[in-house]
């Protein structure tokens, strides 16, 4: 069965009243069962045997198929005219100069015709469209000969830089596509990838200098592809540069309506980049820029990234010592349903960790019912890497709750199913992270004593604490809270302040 719930659940309140009209206009009989069924899915109220008892007084579903097939291609008719007649209002113009060129060179008007396609030449630059320039100036070249004021020298460069361009661009595509698949090999499949040499390789293979001018489109998939890097390595300090100077460049270019969504997905980039490198005062203005842009074309892209935006906000204010705050950003999202699974479970378990750190083991443990689902699913949700790292919370919630069963019962499934994969990626600290936090809950009492301190200091390879994961200052905040008897939140916070300023 199509999951219509999904799909309408990713219209906003403006979209579902502009599909209903549409759908109005579009129903040829007094049956109205379609618009019914819109309404009831929309509202999210009722399971879908609901939904047929409520529509059909017959045990037949048939009737109850047919017409959510009916609903569903009616949304599909929808969302196909709305972007004819928004995304590519600029293209389908180019075309129609195109076209009408055409018309006016088989009548011998060649001056009208460059005219006209001068025009299309514009636009299409304007909007990085390098395949529609390619046929502009292979129409532009084909007839120079009808127009002895065309310069063909000039119109050839043009087409070979140009064609460089659309290269360059339909290259970086393969790459992106290739570095995009190895990230799923790494967090899905648990492969072992050596990323860093795997990008360098790829780049080379294809020929691409990341210094060479390339579209907007182009820019935010190579600064993805960086961004990829850092999620591997940890390593954001190293990333940061490249995004910063990266970004100077793209705001030297005019955003057309149809470049926003890359916009977006670049500030939130580097806006991610300066939270994990502990810059919150520059990821939350970065986070406003973000914003403006959201509500940007009449909101276009708001759904598709608030939960993004609020969460990466809410993380900053977390570390900002402005928890209560944080936690009002994200607590109406609990109970919520969006497209962006993996954010909502990002939402759910950034409110667990809160919670944890504000001693509200209630909240942290309710909060934590949500996830009942398989590690299985979760990995394959929301990769291997977050579903250790929801482990890794649930034992130290249960260690903070006392149910030594519990304990002992997630302690040995997860070294069963992780540590050989621990080990394989070279993240054994990991391991040795949860042995330690094994002897707090075996032997409370020698947490405190020196012997116990020095074991922690020599059992780290530890890096400088401004390149250190904040996600990983956060597990160890933990356990030297226990070591010096001090409240979490405090020792968190204070590890952080320390990696501020570290040189």
């Amino acid at each position: 069965m199509t999951n219509l719930n999904t799909i309408i659940s990713t219209f906003s309140s403006e979209e579902q009243q502009r599909f209903l009209i549409y759908l109005k206009k579009k129903n040829k009989r007094n049956d109205i069962k379609n618009v019914a069924l819109f309404k009831l899915i929309a509202k999210n109220a009722l399971s879908s045997d609901a939904i047929f008892t409520s529509l059909y007084n017959t045990s037949n579903k048939n009737a109850y198929h047919a017409l959510r097939k009916r609903l569903y291609l009616s949304i599909i008719d929808f969302i196909a005219n709305t972007n004819l007649e928004e995304e590519n209002s600029i293209d389908m113009q180019i075309i129609k100069f195109i076209l009408a060129s055409r018309n006016f060179f088989l009548m011998k008007e060649a001056k009208v015709a460059y005219h006209i396609l001068d025009k299309a030449e514009t636009l299409a630059t304007e909007h990085h469209l390098f395949a529609i320039l390619n046929e502009i100036y292979s129409i532009k070249i084909q007839y120079a000969y009808t127009n002895p004021s065309v310069d063909m020298e000039q119109l050839i460069l043009k087409y070979n830089s140009n064609q460089k361009k659309h290269y360059l661009e339909d290259q970086l595509n393969i790459v992106y596509a290739k570095i995009r698949q190895a990230l799923n090999n790494i967090s899905y499949k648990k492969e072992i990838v050596d990323f860093e040499t795997l990008l360098n390789d790829t780049l080379k293979e294809h020929h691409i200098n990341i210094h060479d001018s390339i579209s907007f489109k182009s820019l935010y998939q190579l600064m993805h592809i960086v961004s990829i890097s850092a999620f591997v390595t940890k390593d954001y300090l190293k990333i940061e540069s490249f995004l910063m100077k990266t970004y100077a460049i793209i705001k030297l270019r005019k955003t057309n309506e149809k470049e926003v969504f890359y916009h977006i997905q670049v500030v939130y980039m580097i806006a991610n980049a300066l939270f994990r490198n502990k810059k919150f005062k520059q990821s939350k203005a970065h986070l406003e820029v973000m914003h403006n842009l959201m509500l940007a074309n009449k909101k276009k892209h708001y759904n598709t990234f608030i939960l993004k935006h609020d969460l990466l906000l809410a993380l900053n204010l977390n570390y900002s010592n402005k928890q209560e705050e944080a936690i009002s950003y994200l607590a109406p999202y609990l109970h919520a349903k969006h497209t962006d699974t993996e954010t909502l479970l990002d939402i759910r378990l950034s409110l667990i960790m809160f919670y944890i750190q504000n001693e509200n083991l209630t909240k942290a443990k309710q909060v934590f019912s949500k996830f009942y689902h398989t590690d299985k699913y979760y990995i394959e949700k929301a990769g291997i890497e977050w579903t250790i790292k929801k482990n890794l919370t649930e034992i130290l919630l249960q260690v903070e709750l006392g149910d030594i069963d519990i304990i002992e019962s997630r302690l040995q499934s997860f070294k069963r199913q992780y540590n050989t994969y621990l080990k394989e990626i070279n993240q054994e600290r990991v391991t040795t992270y949860l042995s330690f936090v094994e002897k707090f809950y075996k032997q409370p009492e020698i947490i405190t004593t020196d012997k116990f301190k020095n074991l922690v200091e020599d059992s780290f390879e530890w890096i400088p604490a401004k390149q250190e994961d904040i996600f990983g200052i956060s597990f160890y905040a933990w356990l030297k809270s226990k070591m010096e008897k001090r409240a979490l939140f405090e020792t968190t916070l204070r590890l952080i302040e320390q990696a501020q300023f570290v040189n």
